[in-house]
């Protein structure tokens, strides 16, 4: 069997060979995060942070930027000195950027040198507790029935809920009234109060609210059961196989950045998804990190593009840019 690095004895051979530049990191790094504190992408950050500090010896600061679907986190991080200090968490909406808007500052290939990707986290249809419908199939037939009077919420243009809704629109053919939020936690709180009535969102910001009976839990967009929502149905058992989404994850540093300096950085994400607690709590959100060989540029550069064809189609198909 082929000896495989860990993402620690990566980093200790890279710095031991001299491959690493050996004055970075000097100081704190800030991870840029596109959307509002308590989040699912800042949760995914937060867990990381700690072992990646640790990983670096330097402190990881967040940072959380929001606004535009994530857009003016990106363009901030694409604008900054390419050493190593400032980076980027961002989500799918990095690759759906590119055909959500016409003006978009700055090129998701061109602007950024990929780190790594970090997970690929399920999402859930849930609803207010005393919304209607009590299956998948029923809310599928009211909000067909009813297309003018439920209200659909999410997080803003590109978030990961925006998305979601637009498949599931698009799967069922209906369009409903749809209202957007400035995060995915203001978003959460007004389905709790019930100020509107369904949303999709990821594990990482619902499985909580799921167990503990605050919402109403309709399926998950995956192919299997999730062990961590065992008795919640897939969308394909549902009666939907076509409406299926990941939202994955991945961090980004300013184009031009020294390739050495991104190779310290990934080495210290895979670290990171190695360690015990953000196995733990990844498991917990109903998640799981990439495997390794995913948590490396080139894997992540190759999956960006993927994802950026695949979405053009998508949102092209939906009519859903500017």
């Amino acid at each position: 069997m082929p000896f495989r690095k860990t993402g620690a004895t990566l980093l200790a051979t890279l710095l031991a060979t001299g491959a690493l530049a050996q004055d970075y990191p000097t100081g704190p790094v800030t991870i840029v995060v596109p959307f509002a504190a308590g989040g699912p992408t800042d949760t995914v950050t937060r867990l990381i942070a700690e072992p990646m500090s640790a990983a670096l010896g330097q402190q990881i600061v967040v940072q959380n930027v929001a606004g535009a679907g994530g857009t003016l986190a990106a363009t901030q991080v694409a604008n900054a000195q390419p050493d190593g200090y400032t980076i980027l968490m961002h989500h799918i909406g990095m690759s759906t950027a590119p055909a959500l808007y016409d003006d978009l500052a700055y090129d998701p290939t061109e602007s950024f040198e990929t780190i790594g990707l970090v997970t690929i986290v399920p999402m859930t249809m849930i609803a207010r507790r005393d919304f209607e419908p009590d299956t998948f199939e029923e809310l599928v037939d009211y909000v067909t029935a009813n297309p003018d009077s439920v209200t659909y919420a999410n997080a803003g243009i590109g978030a990961a809920s925006h998305l979601c809704g637009l498949l599931f629109m698009d799967a069922i053919g209906v369009d409903v009234l749809t209202v957007p939020y400035q995060g995915t936690g203001p978003a959460m709180t007004d389905l709790l109060g019930g100020q509107v009535d369904f949303m999709c969102d990821q594990t990482t910001n619902t499985t909580g609210q799921i167990k503990g009976g605050e919402v109403k839990a309709y399926a998950v967009t995956t192919p299997e059961r999730l062990e961590s929502l065992p008795d919640l149905p897939t969308t394909a058992e549902a009666g939907l196989p076509d409406f299926q989404v990941g939202v994955w994850h991945g961090l980004y540093a300013p184009a031009g950045t020294p390739e050495e300096v991104v190779a310290t950085l990934s080495a210290a994400l895979q670290t990171a998804l190695e360690d015990e607690n953000v196995v733990t709590r990844f498991a917990e959100l109903g998640t799981a990190p990439v495997p390794l060989d995913q948590a490396t540029p080139e894997a992540h550069a190759r999956y960006l593009q993927e994802q950026i064809d695949l979405w053009g189609e998508v949102i092209a198909s939906a009519g859903a840019g500017d």
